[in-house]
């Protein structure tokens, strides 16, 4: 299967899927932090490359509800993030996968098809993620664990901590492999 992970610049899910035998591509304004198959630039220009699944982690910084203070300074950078997933969701791929915190696409573009949390995947940790799914069934928790600790959340400020926070927990991109694939 030939998978883009669209806006990863850490190589986690791309990894996942390769590791699954998958022609697995990330795509990112960045460069990869992990060597491996990667396209950098926009993911607008590779979206009608005959892809058979897309994973899709548009950045949440003008989206997620956790910003809802800053909201009212920043409305023309939302409808520019809102029409990008807009894109992403419509793209011409079988089957899509868009994730995001909790974020006005839910009440913008729809609800999300499923929420799901790092800890029903091996890690001890809270961070709500939703899934926004296009012909792919709900992803199967792995391994719930205790100690569910909100540590993203609480990562304190510093310059890498907006990359901190973006990154997929690996036992959620295992799941989405193996369970997608």
């Amino acid at each position: 299967m030939k998978v883009l992970v669209a806006c990863e610049f850490s190589g986690i899910v791309r990894d996942a899927f390769y590791k699954q035998g998958h022609d697995a591509w990330s795509c990112d304004l960045l460069p990869t932090e992990i060597i491996g198959q990667h396209i950098q630039g926009s993911v607008l220009d590779v979206l009608d490359e005959g892809w058979d699944l897309m994973i899709a982690h548009p950045p949440c910084t003008h989206l997620a509800v956790s910003g809802a203070r800053w909201f009212k300074d920043k409305l023309d950078e939302q409808e520019e993030a809102l029409e990008f997933v807009r894109i992403l969701m419509d793209a011409p791929i079988e089957k899509i996968a868009l994730e995001n915190p909790i974020s006005i696409i839910s009440t913008r573009i729809r609800k999300p098809d499923q929420i799901i949390q790092p800890w029903q995947f091996g890690h001890g940790e809270t961070k709500a993620t939703c899934l926004w799914l296009k012909n792919l069934p709900l992803l199967e928790p792995t391994d719930i664990v205790d100690g569910r600790e909100a540590r993203i959340h609480k990562e304190p400020p510093s310059e890498q901590r907006w990359k901190n926070r973006s990154r997929t927990f690996s036992g959620i991109a295992s799941a989405m492999s193996i369970q997608w694939s």
